[in-house]
């Protein structure tokens, strides 16, 4: 009789609710990344009214998190291989903690801006950190089930972040939402301190920091550029020099790339069609989806009078179909070409866009949940292939840098179509109020218009007296209208090169071969 199977029994029992601790910390830092993202966007107009922001500076409360999550990924991510999984883990779950916990009290808004890319570098490394972490805890059907308990604790918090919000902000505030991400993030912390083990990639090198620097600062430079030139002008010297800087640190950043012998992003990957459509199916969801987390509320509360409340519960209807759709897009892809299904569900969200830019401010609530129901259910469709696509198109050993790749063009592209589009609605509002508006002369408008195209109506009527309410609402429903056809346009371009690059995914690994023989053993 062995006497050591009840010892083996309970070391076996021990180590299973140690993953399954593991598991929990990684699934609540993932869930405190979206909370980040939409909570903040329903907050900005409680913000604005207590702070009394600039729009540049309301901007910066999505884009400074967004900005820095996205730009610090990879280096994360090379940090936690050399320094060890566990210790930027718990780093970057103590930074996120710290920097909510001053978000609650901050008193200014630059002071909440640079919180909140201090909280975007903590969610870097803890996501990039935790992802290692969980690959070296469970393996085969274990790991799969582990990764898509992460990608369901997204969509929880996409799905009901906003919702959430709202309800915080009725009945005790804005700041209570920094309050609550803050225990969420302590609670991930101590779980990952008792239970998450060590693990360090023994073949991992120093990070490159020229590379780091260059893009980071590239996006930077571009980012600010996009935010501050409705207000100061496209042509102005402050905005030139600003993209001006942009270019040459990006040109930097592919020369240094291309000379280092551990490239922080191997260039030579988007010499594939399937690699280089893979990165635009990372960005796509950004102009078709993510950018209405931040906008809708804003149209919503500030130019329709809906409370932070309802707001976040009409967001349910753009962010629901992620909790079950990606896994049904997951079995589909059993059946039917991947590529084809993301392309579809693309044209449907260009189809959701086209029937949102009918919905004019004024209308029923119930109008608007159709149009959010059919761009939320397209979206979902590319959402659960998109991680499985970015390491199936190269080899298998190249994986993990694919991923880190994917996952920064996906955040960094994030940012990147903020800034954008709220540098095309500004100027569309500043346009639709100096066109419809009789008496309103192009100063007034540029300097009324970055305030309104943020739902500041309230605001951008004191700047313009000599205009009603109802004109304004009708200027940034005209603005809005506009922008959706863009967004539409953007979505079904990205479907249709979608379709023409992923014809043949399956292909690029093999073609990866093909590649200079130092880049392909990376």
């Amino acid at each position: 009789m062995d006497t050591n199977l009840p010892a083996q029994g309970t070391h076996a029992a021990s180590a299973t609710a140690r993953r399954a601790l593991v598991l929990a910390a990684v699934c609540l830092a993932a869930l405190c990344m979206p909370l980040s993202f939409t909570g903040p966007a329903i907050a900005i107009p409680a913000i604005a009214a207590e702070l009394r922001a600039s729009p540049l500076a309301l901007a910066w409360i999505t884009n400074a998190f967004m900005l820095s999550f996205g730009g610090c990924l990879m280096v994360a991510g090379a940090l936690a291989d050399r320094y060890g999984r566990k210790r930027v883990f718990l780093l970057g779950m103590a930074l996120f903690f710290l920097a909510a916990l001053s978000l609650a009290a901050a008193p200014s808004m630059v002071l909440l801006d640079v919180l909140r890319a201090v909280q975007g570098l903590g969610c870097a490394m803890a996501l990039s950190s935790g992802l290692a972490a969980l690959a070296q805890e469970f393996d085969g059907a274990a790991r799969a089930r582990a990764f898509s308990l992460i990608g369901t604790a997204f969509g929880v918090g996409l799905a009901f972040g906003p919702f959430l919000a709202g309800v915080l902000i009725a009945h005790t505030g804005w700041r209570a939402i920094f309050i609550a991400t803050a225990g969420a993030g302590l609670t991930a912390l101590l779980a990952a301190a008792r239970a998450m083990r060590e693990t360090r990639d023994p073949q991992a090198q120093g990070v490159d920091w020229p590379g780091a620097i260059t893009f980071t600062g590239a996006l930077s430079l571009f980012t600010y550029g996009l935010l501050q030139a409705p207000d100061s002008g496209w042509s102005s010297a402050s905005s030139l020099g600003l993209f001006a800087g942009a270019a040459l640190l990006l040109a930097a950043f592919i020369r240094v790339e291309r000379r280092a012998a551990r490239p922080m992003l191997d260039l030579s990957l988007f010499r594939l069609p399937a690699f280089a459509g893979v990165q635009l199916l990372a960005a796509a969801p950004a102009f078709s989806f993510v950018v209405l987390l931040v906008l809708l509320p804003a149209r919503l509360i500030g130019i329709e009078g809906y409370s932070a409340f309802d707001a976040g519960r009409m967001m349910i209807a753009l962010s629901a179909p992620m909790l079950v759709l990606p896994m049904l897009a997951g079995l589909a892809a059993q059946r039917f070409a991947a590529a084809r299904i993301c392309a579809s569900g693309l044209l449907l969200a260009a189809g959701g866009l086209l029937w949102l830019s009918t919905c004019a401010p004024g209308l029923p609530a119930a109008a608007l949940v159709g149009p959010l129901l059919l761009i939320g259910c397209g979206i979902s469709l590319p959402w659960g292939l998109m991680d499985g696509l970015a390491i199936s198109v190269v080899p298998v050993e190249r994986a993990g840098m694919a991923a880190g790749i994917f996952n920064t063009t996906r955040v960094a592209g994030e940012g990147l179509a903020l800034a954008i589009v709220s540098a095309v609605l500004g100027s569309f509002t500043v346009a639709a109020l100096g066109g419809g508006i009789a008496g309103i002369g192009a100063a007034q408008a540029a300097q009324a218009g970055p305030f309104l195209a943020l739902g500041e109506l309230r605001h951008a009527g004191e700047l313009l007296p000599q205009a009603g309410a109802a004109d304004l609402a009708q200027a940034y429903g005209t603005a809005f209208r506009h922008l959706l056809y863009v967004l539409a346009g953007i979505t079904t371009t990205s479907a249709l090169l979608i379709l023409a690059f992923l014809r043949h995914p399956g292909h690029a690994s093999r073609d990866t071969a093909a590649l200079p023989a130092g880049k392909a053993q990376h």
